[in-house]
């Protein structure tokens, strides 16, 4: 049971971002009876969500819970914690939006995917800054709508390694939202973890097929790995020991790994997503629903750029970044072809 000290003595807690994660984190904290505060750049959202509640739908949990959302711009006061979960593309903008709004002995939690840590502790100092890793799955569906499609893990962790007061108070409002949220001294681990995975996804979703259906296809699976071994790699060299979570075993990318351990690891990754009432990643919707630029640049390309400081090959990232691209740009479609434009980049 979280204290009532520890759930509002520091004043209410923003989110910033009520999309997928951050709508889904926020309701549940709000039903909690934590005092939450959200802003989006939604309009709509935010009236929804202001005013009839926001829905959350799926096989975890279906409620309406009335959470308070403004924009940016209708926003008022300062608050000691915030939980940033916007895309890579807007974390500039909700940046130089929100800091006003942060206090000098408050802290900002990144919900994101991708290493946005790096980028929050130049912008606002390291100090104010806690790494955060999410791997539950959630889609928004529209204006005061989310699906809440299956559980997953939830780790925080200090960007210096160390473990402070506010990281456990942290931890015990989370987990008002995910029982089993944890704190790690590796969150940069975390990170490259999901970073491994995240380079998989945007992978599977070249094809336009589930997440399940890629990763159970033979033909795809080595495919798969030298993603994975190229995003290893480049935790390898600055230092990072990725961390395992959900049946997701990155250390099955290292070079002295053997063919079967990645090969069930990917039989693992199907089954894991195959019990999800979410079928595609967050990236196919971007795609093929929301009609939107992915966060390619901010995970895989981001990888190629760190990469290329150490002198560590990455050639299928390379070509997966231009081929995401070429489907934003509606230079080619979703579909096995051009997964395959992807594979014959091994053979080269």
């Amino acid at each position: 049971m979280v204290s009532e000290k520890i759930k509002n003595d520091s004043g209410p807690l923003l989110i910033w971002g009520a999309g997928a994660v951050g709508g889904t984190i926020g309701a549940a904290l709000a039903r909690a009876g934590i005092h939450v505060q959200m802003v989006d750049v939604n309009i709509e959202h935010c009236q929804a969500c202001s005013e009839i509640g926001l829905k959350i739908t799926g096989p975890v949990a279906t409620y309406l819970q009335r959470v308070p959302c403004v924009t940016p711009k209708n926003l008022t006061g300062t608050f000691h914690r915030i939980i940033l979960a916007v895309k890579g593309p807007s974390t500039a903008d909700a940046v130089n939006d929100l800091v006003k709004h942060l206090p000098d002995d408050g802290y900002l939690l990144s919900a994101q995917n991708g290493l946005a840590e790096h980028y929050l502790s130049k912008c606002i100092g390291v100090e104010r800054v806690i790494g955060g890793f999410v791997n539950f799955g959630a889609d928004w569906l529209g204006p005061g709508e989310i699906l809440y499609g299956n559980r997953g893990a939830v780790v925080i962790g200090e960007v210096d390694g160390g473990i402070q007061p506010r990281t456990r108070a942290m931890q015990k409002i989370l987990q008002c939202f995910e029982p089993n949220a944890l704190v790690t001294n590796n969150i940069k681990g975390y990170l490259w973890g999901k970073m491994c995975y995240g380079a998989m996804l945007f992978a599977t979703a070249l094809t336009g097929e589930s997440m399940a259906k890629n990763f159970a296809d033979p033909s795809r699976i080595s495919t798969f790995a030298s993603i994975g071994q190229e995003v290893v790699a480049t935790a390898v060299a600055e230092g990072v020991s990725p961390e395992s979570f959900d049946g997701f075993q990155p250390l099955a990318f290292m070079p002295d790994s053997k063919p079967e351990d990645f090969v069930k690891c990917m039989a693992e990754l199907s089954e894991f997503n195959s019990k999800s009432a979410k079928s595609h990643s967050g990236i196919h919707r971007d795609l093929a629903v929301r009609r939107r630029a992915t966060e390619v640049d901010f995970q895989p390309g981001l990888v190629v750029k760190i990469a290329s400081k150490h002198g560590v090959p990455t050639p299928l990232l390379k070509r997966l970044v231009g081929l995401i691209h070429d489907i934003e740009e509606n230079k080619i479609n979703m579909c096995a072809d051009t997964f395959r434009l992807l594979q014959e980049e091994i053979t080269k």
